[in-house]
């Protein structure tokens, strides 16, 4: 008898081949080619892109600013280096298992105790962290006999933002602090002593606005050759000019960037370092100013504690030799980083303003120097011209009075200019006229930059006319406006150093003067339109600007007092005293201008101090003077060859011409 099971399983049951599985097969043979085809172009053709994602997850990038370039002056003197500055720094990212063990402590601490509120993971993760960087501040307090405080806030920030970059627990190690803790630390330890550069200023004040400041930047940029740009990157913080020198050659000074790249745990935590290069220090810059020029103008000035400015330029180049602003600040008060305290104290005594080339002032007599030149000029007067000052000139229905109140009596040009006679100038300008003079002091630079080569340079200085008066008040322009602007006083504005390059070009017979404050050795000497005047004009006004020094209104600063003389000096000057009316009362700008040697002219000079009590008389001869005079002792001194010899004694010319 045949076994049903059997035989129902031959007849009915399971066949080799069932029809109905067939039609799985085509999908799932076309799924595994396409998987083998995927895979095989994701090993072709994507794995470098799988690489370069594995590496920007994987790899962090640092990026380390190179030290700026130092400034020098003329002769080599250092104005502005680096120096070190040391501090203590924690490496974080080499304590991620301290701060897991504080942290599984400080959970374990928190449940055992049911009496308070358990706080969430992220808040116990930022209390480990702060435990452990505590321990290691209380090691270098301990070394150091000091207590600083940890900043939690600081410190997550920088966590989280920066967990690469070193932590910096206290900046402003001392050099016997960083000695002592130099030898108790172990060269292994994440607790280290870090050396950075940090700007470096010699002198001080000296010179600060010209110099400027710098402050700190992260905007580090790195040369695009350097691999890396796709990953996550973190800057050291750099320095970047913000004013003066500083500012203006940014790009010269800024040193080149170096770099490491860190491969990195899935925690963002170093592992190993994949390539570095070390950065490299910024360009030097060699600066027209003369080191022992520019202390002894600051030195004098310092003395009167008032406000002022003296500009000294070389001649023939127009290289400023000097450039002096007071009152000033300390630049080393900048670096690293300027406080709140110290900007509050600049700011109160008006230091900020780099008053050369940003205060605007009257000119005063010194102007009478350019209305000599435009009368010459226009045929209005001549060297021969003269006046009778009776110590005051009658304008219309107003009395203009002489600058000393005195009469000079039948006065000439020569003499108008070495006593400053204003009767002579209210006269005379009136003759020549406001437009004639406005013109002439355009032709000669004024109202104008200078185009000096700093930041800020202001461009609000003003040469004004009658057209110019009509159109900024809606009124005509009368004589006694006329009279005025022939003394340098009413709407004129000038800046210092708009007056020490109008003395240069009168040194040189030219009418322009740039100025530069990057020495250059092979500079030509500059050549600019000639102020066309004859011969005899030209010496008429170098005659009566001599005389200023020696018997006119400078004379008590550079012959009355015999130490105070320089020998062999032939020095042409100008004084200048301007007003300014304000609610306390009318104060003093003392000016003065002037060149030297008058043979073979070298350096030009504009100074200007401003006087701060109403109502003192605040002269140019008295307080302007001396600094210049100090400015050209030291000159002198330095440059004994450029003092022409004096001409022999009559008695000897005549046996040399026998023999």
């Amino acid at each position: 008898m045949a076994n049903p099971l059997t035989s129902t399983a031959t007849g009915q049951g399971i066949r080799a081949s069932n029809p109905r599985l067939q039609f799985f097969y085509l999908p799932l043979i076309l799924g595994g080619i396409a998987l083998a085809l995927g895979l095989v172009y994701q090993q072709l053709f994507r794995s470098d892109l799988a690489r370069e994602k594995e590496e920007v997850q994987s790899q962090r990038r640092i990026i380390v600013p190179g030290p700026r370039g130092n400034i020098y002056d003329r002769d080599g003197h250092i104005l502005v280096g680096n120096r070190p500055r040391f501090a203590v720094i924690l490496n974080l990212d080499e304590l991620s298992s301290e701060f897991f063990r504080e942290y599984i402590e400080i959970r374990k601490a928190y449940r055992e105790n049911d009496d308070i509120d358990l706080p969430t993971a992220t808040e116990m993760r930022q209390i480990a962290r702060f435990s452990v960087v505590q321990r290691y501040l209380d090691r270098v307090d301990r070394a150091l006999d000091r207590k600083t405080e940890l900043d939690a806030r600081k410190l997550n920030r920088h966590f989280n933002a920066q967990r690469l970059l070193p932590y910096a627990l206290i900046e402003d190690l001392s050099g016997d602090e960083y000695a002592r803790l130099l030898e108790q630390l172990p060269v292994n330890s994440p607790l280290q002593v870090y050396t950075t550069s940090t700007r470096y200023y010699p002198h001080g004040a000296t010179a600060a606005h010209a110099l400027g400041y710098v402050s700190s930047n992260t905007d580090i940029d790195i040369d695009a050759d350097f691999p890396g740009g796709d990953l996550m990157t973190f800057k050291m913080a750099g320095a970047q000019g913000r004013n003066g020198l500083e500012r203006r050659y940014e790009q010269h000074l800024q040193g080149e960037a170096g770099g490491t790249i860190y491969r990195v745990d899935p925690g963002g935590y170093r592992v190993e370092s994949l390539l570095r290069r070390q950065p490299v220090q910024g360009d030097n810059l060699i600066t027209s100013l003369d080191l022992d020029l520019q202390l002894a103008a600051e030195s004098r000035m310092r003395d009167y504690e008032m406000a002022g400015a003296a500009v000294a330029l070389d001649v023939n180049t127009g290289e400023v030799l000097v450039m002096a602003s007071i009152p000033d600040y300390d630049l080393n008060d900048f670096s690293p980083r300027l406080s709140q305290r110290v900007a509050n104290d600049i700011n109160e005594r008006g230091a900020w303003l780099n008053r050369p080339i940003q205060g605007l002032y009257p000119p005063g007599s010194a102007f009478k120097v350019l209305v000599t030149l435009a009368g010459l000029r226009s045929g209005a007067i001549s060297p021969e011209t003269t006046t009778r000052c009776g110590g005051y000139y009658r304008v219309g229905n107003r009395l203009f009075p002489c600058h000393d109140g005195h009469a000079h009596g039948e006065i000439p040009l020569r003499t108008a200019i070495a006593k400053s006679c204003n009767v002579f100038y209210y006269e005379h300008g009136l003759e020549i006229t406001a437009d004639v003079i406005a013109r002439e002091a355009r032709r000669l630079g004024f109202g104008e930059r200078t185009g000096i080569d700093l930041p800020h340079e202001s461009g609000r200085t003003l040469v004004p006319d009658p057209a110019w008066k009509r159109e900024r008040f809606g009124s005509g322009w009368v004589p006694g406006d006329t009279a005025n602007f022939s003394i340098g006083q009413g709407y004129m504005l000038v800046t210092p150093l708009q007056m020490a390059t109008f003395t240069a070009s009168l040194a040189r017979g030219q009418t322009t003067t740039i100025p530069y404050l990057i020495h250059d050795p092979n500079r030509p000497v500059q050549q600019t339109p000639l102020l066309e005047l004859s011969p005899g004009d030209y010496a008429a006004v170098m005659e009566g600007m001599e005389e200023v020094t020696i018997s006119g209104t400078a004379r008590t600063s550079f012959t009355t007092i015999p130490s105070m003389r320089i020998p062999g000096l032939r020095v042409a000057g100008k004084t200048g005293t301007a007003q300014k009316r304000t609610p306390e009362g009318t104060v003093n700008f003392a000016w003065f201008i002037a060149f030297a040697p008058i043979e073979q002219p070298q350096v030009a000079i504009a100074v200007m101090i401003e006087g701060d009590t109403p109502g003192e008389e605040t002269g140019g001869g008295t307080f302007a003077a001396p600094v210049a005079r100090d400015i050209l002792r030291v000159w002198a001194e330095k440059h004994p060859e450029l003092i022409p010899e004096p001409p022999p004694p009559p008695e000897e010319a005549e046996q040399v011409a026998l023999n």
